[in-house]
């Protein structure tokens, strides 16, 4: 095995877990990264001492070779973090996980029973005369909740997310990301009884130094194992022979770098896979991949001279007046990764795409909007200060599930699927919105695929298990039989 030389191209979770469960097994893969750092969307950057994360990532997972990769390679450099974190809605605050009484006096009375009518008007109408299985986002809510619940909790949230209405969202995305929602349950409860939230579990394992400490451990025990990890280093074409990839051509700096192999894994973004593939691909594929969207997204993160504005670790902005739409307190999530005590680093977060207002603007009139947002939404006190900011921009950082996705990717899947010596995995690499852990899973069935076992990637359960739902016992009983594994 340590003569099949394997080319792996994206050094994000599921590119570094194949290369480090590939190690174990004596075989020595290459790594070829485009950022000048590990981690893909999943990694934290550093500004002036000060760290943050690229979307705020809790370690929790369902998955047990998951859980215990994690604690093999960082163990006790995770901590314990409280969990809190709230919804601005409406120009007031709402506990998340919802509490009744925080939410019905926001609410009011007279909208608290309305969303009671509209969900009871939905469960009648869904129970007298059952209709076909809604095919969008907008239908799929509020089949199930209520369309008064759909307007209040999710439409405004979503389509700043997505940037499109929400009727044009599969209502495959929804069934995936909101089954186990905790504010689809938290509102059901709070409005009409319940679950006491107080028994859901309070806290949430984290890295000391951001979620990118995780993967740089992974770097450093591949590399230590004789793996190499080469940063700054773009693949432009992938040379095939028929069905069969040979090399990858990459740029580095100024040099083109020629890398052969006899197994791929590949994670970066599956349309950018098939534009370099060398000979093209048949025109039919291509069209497909042009058809294939992203939602880019953009952070400014700003340091305060305050050192405790709030006590959440995320909010989530669903006020359409306001174009942030979530701000994490990095310090909320450690200490450490602040340096200094006396400040507060805010991470404001703005779903846009590649050529959009947003994009587009420069990043002095971000850190403005920034600030002038923060304060707006009465997070500063106004006798505080914005010292510093700095802009972050992510490129394809969520695929779009719109009304076309899904037959375009079956013929880029099925085309693909055809190459003898060649898998794709993680988010980007399947076109599939998956956590890190499930990202991660696709990397280690590819490389046990490549050590001779028979699994099929597509198969890895996307459906995600909130954390929220789960009850301190219930938490305690994973965390047993995650350890007799």
């Amino acid at each position: 095995m340590k003569s099949k030389e394997t080319i792996i191209i994206g050094a994000g979770p599921a590119g570094l877990t194949a290369a480090y469960d590939l190690t174990k097994h004596g075989v020595t893969p290459t790594v070829l990264e485009q950022a000048d750092m590990v981690g893909g969307i999943s990694r934290t950057e550093v500004y002036k001492g000060y760290r943050f994360d690229i979307g705020g990532h809790r370690f929790f997972t369902k998955i047990g070779e998951v859980q215990q990769l994690w604690q093999e390679v960082l163990g006790d450099e995770f901590i314990q973090v409280p969990r809190m974190s709230r919804i601005y809605y409406n120009g007031k605050f709402f506990d998340y996980p919802l509490s009744i009484l925080n939410t019905l006096l926001n609410l009011g009375p007279i909208t608290s029973s309305s969303i009671v009518l509209s969900y009871l008007k939905a469960k009648a109408k869904a129970k007298i005369a059952p209709g076909p299985e809604p095919e969008n986002f907008e239908d799929w809510v509020t089949d199930r909740f209520g369309r008064r619940l759909y307007q209040t909790f999710f439409k405004t949230y979503t389509e700043k997310v997505w940037g499109i209405p929400c009727n044009k969202i599969q209502a495959e995305w929804a069934a995936q990301r909101i089954k186990g929602l905790s504010l689809k349950q938290a509102v059901i409860n709070a409005l009409f009884g319940g679950e006491n939230t107080k028994t859901l579990i309070k806290t949430f394992d984290y890295p000391l130094l951001g979620p990118g400490m995780m993967w740089e451990r992974f770097q450093d025990k591949v590399i230590e194992k004789g793996a190499s990890v080469h940063l700054n280093t773009k693949a432009i074409k992938v040379e095939r022979q028929g069905m069969m990839i040979e090399r990858v051509i990459a740029q580095q700096g100024e040099d083109l770098v020629e890398f052969s192999g006899e197994q791929f894994i590949f994670s970066i973004p599956v349309t950018m896979l098939v534009r370099l593939l060398s000979p093209a691909a048949p025109p039919e594929v291509l069209e497909a991949a042009q058809g294939l969207k992203y939602r880019d997204f953009l952070i400014v993160s700003l340091i305060i001279d305050h050192p405790d504005l709030f006590p959440d670790n995320w909010l989530y902005i669903h006020n359409p007046d306001f174009k942030v739409g979530r701000i994490q307190n990095f310090k909320n999530w450690s200490p450490a990764m602040v340096p200094d005590a006396s400040k507060t680093c805010l991470g404001m977060e703005y779903f846009c795409s590649e050529g959009d207002e947003i994009w587009e603007m420069c990043d002095r009139n971000l850190i403005e909007l920034a600030t002038r947002e923060v304060a707006d939404l009465g997070l500063m006190p106004k006798d505080c200060q914005v010292e510093d900011g700095v802009v972050i921009r992510q490129r394809k950082a969520y695929p779009v599930y719109d009304g076309e996705y899904r037959q375009h990717l079956q013929v880029i899947r099925d085309y693909l699927e055809a190459f003898e010596n060649l898998q794709t995995v993680g988010r980007n690499g399947m076109h599939r919105y998956n956590n890190q852990d499930h990202s991660m899973l696709t990397g280690l069935l590819a490389a046990k695929n490549i050590l001779g076992e028979s699994h099929d990637l597509w198969n890895v359960n996307t459906e995600r298990s909130y954390y929220e739902d789960f009850t301190k016992e219930q938490w305690t009983k994973l965390k047993a039989e995650q350890a007799a594994r």
